[in-house]
C-alpha cells in the first residue's frame, strides 16, 4: 500500500553535517521525496510535534533539543517521503529511538547518542504510523509544499492575511 511518511533531521544531525549520510541511507528505500524543508523550529511547533510527550519528566528538555537549542543550530530538515510501505521501510533503516538499542547498521544506532541527562539525540525522527505521519505531514508542511497529493484539501479565501514575498526591486 503506498502511504507517506514524515522524517525530520533533527538539529543534532545537521550540526554534525550527517545529512548526506542520513538521505544516502533514506535512499535504500526507494521511496519519493515529495516535500523538503528546512524548518526554524518555533516553540509552539515543537510543542504540538511532541503533544504525546508533554506529561514526560524531559518534556522541556525535549522541546530544547527540536529546537536547536543544544546544538546552536535553529533548524531542522523536514522531509516527506512517499511509496510503497513507506513507514515500515523508513522505520527499519532509521532503527529504535533508543540509539543504544538500535542496529548498529541503522541511522540512529550509527549516528545517535544518549547524553549524560538521558536525552536521546537520534539524529532523525520517524512517522510510527499512517495517522501520526498524516498529523506530522500536516503540521510540518502546506499542501502546495508537498508535490502530490496525500490528503484532502480544501480552498480558503483569507483577504486580509498578510503575505511576506521576496522583493525583486532591491538585487
Amino acid at each position: 500500500m503506498k502511504e507517506a511518511t514524515l522524517v525530520i533531521i533533527k538539529p543534532d544531525g545537521l550540526h554534525r553535517s550527517l545529512t548526506g549520510n542520513i538521505l544516502t541511507r533514506l535512499s535504500e528505500t526507494r521511496l519519493f521525496i515529495v516535500g523538503a524543508k528546512a524548518v526554524k523550529v518555533s516553540k509552539e511547533l515543537a510543542e504540538e510535534h511532541y503533544r504525546h510527550m508533554r506529561k514526560a519528566s524531559f518534556f522541556n528538555a525535549l522541546i530544547d533539543y527540536i529546537m536547536g537549542k543544544a546544538h546552536n543550530t535553529r533548524r531542522v530538515l523536514c522531509l516527506a517521503y512517499y511509496g510503497e510501505d513507506a513507514i515500515r521501510k523508513v522505520r527499519r533503516i532509521t532503527g529504535s529511538t533508543n540509539p543504544e538499542e538500535a542496529d548498529p547498521v541503522s541511522i540512529r544506532g550509527a549516528y545517535g547518542r544518549i547524553t549524560t541527562k538521558g536525552l536521546y539525540e537520534n539524529v532523525v525522527h520517524a512517522s510510527s504510523s499512517q495517522s501520526e505521519a498524516e498529523r506530522e505531514i500536516k503540521l510540518w508542511f502546506k499542501p502546495d509544499e508537498i508535490v502530490v497529493t496525500l490528503y484532502k484539501t480544501k480552498l480558503v479565501v483569507q483577504e486580509s492575511s498578510k503575505l511576506r514575498c521576496w522583493d525583486n526591486k532591491n538585487k
